[in-house]
């Protein structure tokens, strides 16, 4: 018997999808090298009772359901490597409430980070998650996405302030609320935050607001070498100053950006920084950061103070991924994003450049350095074992640098399904406390499952 016999009567018409072009988009990702696995079923609910509903109704019949926002997760987080339930959030996309007075914001979980900053524009305010894609805030929450603006603001579990939770049983609750802060319990909103998927599905996301800076001024800073660019970063922060944004880019990353976005950037290692605050707040830490960039040997700090000139320069920042695969289009780009502690970044960095070229890949590093967190990017061939295997090996010895030195495995991008293996390095002795979370959450094993945890002796049958 067809275990998903019976799920059209608990959704109204068309909320189950069967286009073979949404299957199998639910099934792969937009940025991974993992092997796709189409879903038996989309699902697409519209309200928080239609997820308990179909929550309730997988579980009783041990069906997987994966949580999917925009799909743009690296490590396989929303392929359903068991099959069984995509739920499709995106139909989910209500900005519910804002508050500007109390600087907060109930979204559900569809709504994308850009729609919500165009809706607070209007109050001086903004949400300063920013991955460098146009993502859902639920999948945002589910992996504690960080990006560009984490070096002053912090990354999204700084910024969920309440959750709206259904759990595997069709149960509902809350996990914190308006105030911006609590001493009333366990932090379960911490919990639940980067948890991807594999404990409970969010229909309501409580976000903290910031004003808009007064002013804001980007510049692009040219090193010699990768060293001498991290070894800026870190002495910018050290310096004191409120800088917004500290990223990273290497020479092979800017070549991949020019032929992408059709600009002239200078071919070496760079820094895209921004500062904001107050006008002569801006001024001071522009004057400190030169000074800092000079005395390692900077070639070039130039400025883009309109906002047009800004979005272009972020918008190549954020585009740099698209472009490295563009370089290379026949293969899929394998990344890996650890962070360190900010004294070990200019050694990490180094260290990767070294351990791709070795290995004899066509690979590239960025990276949000401010807080220690680099991205190693290299094509591979999915389909050549023994470039596989290459492949695997650079990625450990990257994760395994940042592992020796008190550093993590994946600084924002999760574990999915590709770095379960280092989680268990990372954090062996409290895996077993995990487990027990997930199991006394999720007993029947239904949410996400093979995300996290190697071998769950509690798997959904499918």
């Amino acid at each position: 018997m067809d275990p998903l016999s019976g799920l059209e009567d608990v959704l109204p018409k068309g909320r189950i999808v069967t286009d073979a072009d949404e299957v199998g988009r639910h099934g792969g990702g937009i940025f991974t090298y993992h092997a796709p696995r189409p879903p038996d079923a989309v699902v697409c609910p519209q309200s928080r009772d239609e997820v308990a509903e179909v929550l309730r109704f997988a579980n009783g019949r041990g069906i997987p359901v994966v949580p999917f926002g925009e799909g743009s997760s690296l490590e396989a987080h929303t392929i359903p490597v068991r099959g069984g339930i995509s739920l499709d959030l995106g139909r989910m996309d209500g900005i519910v409430e804002v508050r500007p007075d109390d600087f907060v914001a109930r979204v559900q979980p569809g709504v994308t980070h850009e729609r919500l900053n165009a809706e607070l524009k209007e109050h001086g305010l903004l949400f300063p998650v920013d991955p460098g894609w146009d993502a859902a805030l639920g999948g945002m929450a589910g992996t504690n996405a960080s990006g560009t603006n984490a070096v002053r603001y912090g990354v999204m579990r700084d910024q969920v302030l309440d959750l709206e939770v259904v759990l595997a049983d069709g149960t509902v609750m809350r996990t914190g609320g308006m105030a911006m802060k609590s001493s009333a319990g366990y932090h379960l909103t911490g919990l639940f935050v980067g948890s991807e998927g594999t404990l409970g599905v969010f229909t309501e996301l409580t976000l903290r607001l910031y004003p808009i800076p007064e002013k804001v001024l980007a510049a692009r800073a040219v090193f010699p070498g990768i060293e001498e660019a991290g070894r800026a970063a870190v002495a910018m922060i050290r310096s004191g100053m409120q800088i917004g944004r500290v990223e990273l880019v290497d020479a092979r990353t800017i070549e991949a950006v020019n032929a992408y976005k059709n600009t002239d950037y200078a071919v070496a290692p760079t820094l895209f920084l921004e500062f904001s605050g107050s006008e002569a707040g801006v001024e001071a830490d522009v004057s400190v950061a030169r000074a800092i960039s000079e005395a390692e040997g900077s070639g070039g700090f130039e400025f883009e103070a309109d906002e047009a000139a800004r979005e272009r320069l972020w918008e190549a920042r954020h585009e740099a991924g698209l472009a490295i695969t563009r370089l290379n289009p026949d293969k899929k780009p394998m990344t890996t994003d650890v962070c360190v502690p900010i004294s070990d970044l200019p050694g990490a960095l180094a260290h990767a450049r070294e351990t791709i070229a070795e290995h004899g890949f066509d690979g590239a590093i960025l990276g949000h350095v401010g807080d220690g967190n680099y991205h190693a990017v290299f094509p591979v061939d999915v389909g050549d074992e023994g470039e596989m295997g290459r492949a695997e090996a650079v990625s450990g010895r990257i994760v395994r640098y940042a592992l020796e030195r008190g550093g993590t495995c994946t600084g924002e991008h999760g574990i999915g399904s590709g770095k379960i293996g280092y989680l268990e390095e990372e954090h062996g002795d409290s895996l077993p406390l995990m487990r027990g979370i997930k199991r006394l959450v999720d007993p029947n094993g239904i949410m996400n499952p093979g995300k996290i945890f190697a071998g769950e002796e509690w798997p959904a049958s499918g």
